[in-house]
């Protein structure tokens, strides 16, 4: 018998129907992996259809696909471990998003480096009773037990089915009248809390003891300057940290960590565990260079490094956290989603997170983080005159600072506030405190250098944007934004346009600055750049003025930015002459 036919009497599909699924996965462009990761996947498939049904070793997939020496050790080197979990839960999303458009689903089962290809859940399988009738096969019958073959579905298995109709009947009667009498309670938004995280570093060697200890101590300072997370204040060995908790409260982590200290180089690798399901969520390796550097100076690095990494509002546990959270629930969900919201800049969002903070202060009047993100959200959706909406923000945002006066999120707030309202020094004051109370805090740096650039401390403002695309998995729009307005000021169209099509955004400044360095250039693509962003709409003229007033960019930018859009196409003799 060949391997195919071997395949397809044992697989859950046809041979050639996984091998067209696999290609089919691979050259789909949303299917997001490195090419490590297909080197992977491909790896797995390909022993698969030669026969090689036990799956394979993570030795062979580090020395054949890593490109590992043959000395390599799993137990020491956790590589092959980390890419696979990454490269399951890549293909989990995919599936989860797109998996209706196949009817072969590819899964790598826990616990084996296996590829499997099942029949997708989107299209069950049907198997003829003994009439001939097709009958849909429960979910239950067509997944394969943990560490066994896929099996193909039977007569037998309909004949079980058949017996389940009743007994199936009955539950679903008692289903739907248990989902008539909870339906109030179903569509009540649900209240999500801060994750709780636990912390652990380890050193690889026992000399790197101490370097880790005291690392791990100023790590934990660091996070708690954030006041995204919770920490865990007991010790959860042993047990599961959800366990651990007198009353369960959102979503719980353990970051777990191992200190190196090899040559010039000081290291963390580190992952992120979900300690209720035990699943690997992220992982990583932070690295800094300690050459010509004290020992102080290498820890500072690797804290703001990894703080960032964690703690940071894109950063990796407040990435998972808004990505899990059910799209009305209120809370710090919503207190994410509006911060993303306002740094993506769609005014449809903005407003959407707006009502959502509103629902979460409602329930929870002294919530400061939402009282801090409101004020921020009011200030994005503001026209300009509207001096009531100006007055709520600086009330929100000094409650925020009342009730938390640590918090960096309540300072940014009044900054922002203080600043739309026209008292500029007010507002740089603001930014000072936000940047003592969490120097580790890129969206700190990043608005604090908006503000500051904008009342014309160029230096100041560029310095502060670097330093918030440091260590940081996506660079905050403002700190972009400084950086390409700067680089326009200074005449450097080339660059402007560069770091302004790398700004994934749709604020209105971004939008006129594309169009503006696009002019300055000469570009053949400025008029359309201008039609995309819809500039040259009618309103515009007075759209422009009130951005760039409220804004409070100096006139010379300004007129600059103006200057631009004429060159881009932009007819207005008017617009010209305002400026």
């Amino acid at each position: 018998m060949s391997v195919e036919e071997q395949y397809d009497a044992s697989g859950a599909v046809a041979m050639c129907e996984a091998k067209a699924e696999l290609e089919r996965l691979l050259s789909d462009s949303r299917f997001h992996v490195t090419d490590r990761a297909v080197s992977i996947l491909r790896y797995l498939a390909e022993h698969l259809f030669q026969g090689q049904r036990e799956g394979v070793k993570a030795y062979a997939i580090a020395v054949d696909v890593l490109g590992r020496p043959t000395n390599f050790d799993p137990a020491i080197d956790p590589i092959v471990r980390i890419e696979v979990s990454r490269l399951r839960s890549a293909l989990n999303q995919y599936y989860e998003a797109y998996g209706a458009e196949t009817s072969v689903e590819l899964q790598l089962p826990k616990g084996r480096y296996l590829a499997v290809f099942l029949p997708s859940s989107a299209a069950p399988r049907e198997i003829l009773d003994d009439a001939g009738a097709g009958t849909e096969i429960p979910r239950a019958l067509s997944q394969p037990a943990h560490g066994e073959e896929p099996q193909v579905a039977t007569r037998q298995d309909a004949r079980q089915f058949r017996g389940w109709k009743l007994p199936l009947a009955v539950a679903t009667a008692a289903v739907v009248a248990v989902s008539a009498g909870l339906i109030f309670y179903g569509l009540r938004p649900s209240y999500t809390e801060k994750p709780t995280v636990s912390v652990r570093m380890t050193a690889a060697e026992a000399r790197w003891a101490g370097d880790a200890s005291v690392t791990r101590d100023m790590l934990l300072t660091a996070l708690a300057q954030f006041q995204t997370l919770r920490l865990a204040t007991a010790t959860t060995t042993g047990r599961r940290l959800a366990d651990s908790l007198r009353e369960p409260k959102g979503s719980a982590y353990e970051i777990a960590m191992k200190y190196y200290g090899d040559g010039d180089d000081r290291s963390v690798w580190w992952q992120i565990v979900d300690t209720r399901s035990g699943d690997l969520l992220s992982s990583g390796l932070e690295r800094i260079d300690t050459k010509g550097k004290a020992e102080a100076t290498v820890r500072d690095e690797l804290v703001t490094t990894l703080s960032r990494r964690f703690a940071a509002v894109r950063g990796a546990i407040n990435n998972i956290e808004t990505h899990n959270g059910a799209a009305n629930s209120i809370g710090n969900a919503c207190v994410l989603r509006a911060e993303y919201a306002l740094d993506d800049g769609s005014p449809d969002a903005v407003a959407e997170s707006g009502a959502c903070l509103e629902k979460t202060l409602l329930a929870e009047p002294n919530n400061a983080d939402a009282s801090a993100t409101l004020a921020r959200v009011l200030i994005a959706g503001r026209t300009g005159g509207d001096t009531e909406t100006i007055g709520r923000s600086i009330g929100l945002a000094n409650r925020a600072a009342s009730l938390a006066p640590l918090s960096d999120r309540a300072q940014i707030a009044l900054m922002l506030a203080q600043f739309d309202s026209g008292r500029t020094d007010a507002a740089i004051s603001a930014g000072n405190r936000a940047l003592v109370l969490n120097p580790n805090n890129p969206e700190v740096s990043a608005k604090l250098a908006m503000v500051l650039f904008s009342a014309g401390y160029w230096d100041a403002a560029v310095s502060l944007a670097q330093d918030a695309g440091r260590s940081v998995d996506a660079v905050p729009r403002d700190a972009v934004l400084v950086l390409a307005l700067d680089a326009y000021r200074r005449g450097d169209w080339a660059e402007a346009s560069l770091l302004a099509e790398q700004v994934n955004s749709s604020d209105f400044v971004i939008r006129v600055l594309r169009a503006a360095a696009l002019g300055q250039l000469g570009s053949d693509q400025a008029a359309a750049r201008l039609d995309e962003a819809g500039l040259l709409a009618p309103e515009f003229e007075r759209t422009f003025r009130e951005e760039m007033e409220r804004r409070h960019f100096k006139p010379a930018l300004s007129a600059s930015l103006n200057e631009g859009l004429v060159k881009a196409g932009l007819k207005s003799s008017a617009l010209a002459s305002a400026m």
